[in-house]
């Protein structure tokens, strides 16, 4: 673990720089974020992510795929900056990234898996 003195401080250091991201890039920051580090997962949860509009939207069959789709275009087309994110800060090489938003609940996941153990 590069920066961080403990694990519990990288994973602060993740969620805020998580936090900050989806701010800058998607224009809204979540109201609450938790990540945990289990072997080489970051597993980061985002709770408050949904604006009004698309919850509003959200409520019929075909706006919760609409929101699901343009959220998930959304992150994708920032993955590039976001795996270089979670690199500095954790070291490892990102392998591969997946995520969902429950348009219900109002919450994502992200699940970055390293090329290496944090642990």
């Amino acid at each position: 673990m590069s920066q961080a003195k403990s694990k519990g401080e990288l994973e602060d250091k993740i969620s805020r720089a998580l936090t900050q991201w989806e701010k800058e890039y998607l224009g809204r920051g979540p109201v609450v974020v938790k990540t945990d580090i289990v072997r080489n997962m970051v597993i980061v949860g985002l709770k408050g992510i949904l604006t009004p509009a698309e919850q509003k939207l959200a409520e019929t069959a075909e706006g919760m795929i609409a929101v699901k789709r343009i959220r998930a275009d959304l992150v994708e087309s920032g993955r590039e900056q976001l795996g270089r994110m979670l690199e500095e800060l954790t070291g490892e090489e990102v392998i591969s990234f997946h995520t969902d938003v429950s348009t219900r609940t109002g919450e994502r996941i992200m699940v970055f898996m390293l090329a290496a153990n944090l642990e």
